[in-house]
């Protein structure tokens, strides 16, 4: 298990609080890539690999969907607007997988325009 450290002291937190609007978010890269690394160093006994696929839901901020599409993941788009998010931070074709429920014809047609994987979990 990656140990967690708060990457800031209580004085860097304070001293953003006072600069920026709350509440806000603040991101530690290093940490999102060492997390990325080690999960894919958890499963390199897969042969031939695999491609991991991030769930733009579960964050759809584009410089996290960067950051993990530079570690070597894919996006998972579960709507047309997670879809348009991971093409716009440059994820491309198979890269990304559409896996959505009562999806509208015109989102399909989109995904197939991109290239894109699409998962179908229920075919009613």
């Amino acid at each position: 298990m990656v140990e967690k450290k708060i990457p800031f002291t209580k004085g860097q937190i304070l001293k953003l609080a006072a600069k920026y609007p709350t509440p806000f978010h603040i991101y530690d890269e290093n940490a999102i890539r060492k997390n990325a690394r080690a999960f894919y160093k958890a499963f390199d006994w897969v042969p031939g690999g695999f491609k991991n696929y991030f769930a733009v839901k579960a964050n759809p901020n584009p410089f996290i969907i960067k950051i993990l599409q530079e570690e070597g993941m894919g996006a998972d788009a579960s709507s047309f607007p997670e879809l348009i998010l991971a093409e716009k931070a440059g994820i491309k074709g198979e890269n990304i997988m559409m896996t959505s429920n009562d999806t509208p014809n015109a989102e399909f047609v989109k995904a197939n325009e991109l290239g894109v994987i699409i998962n179908l979990d229920d075919i009613t």
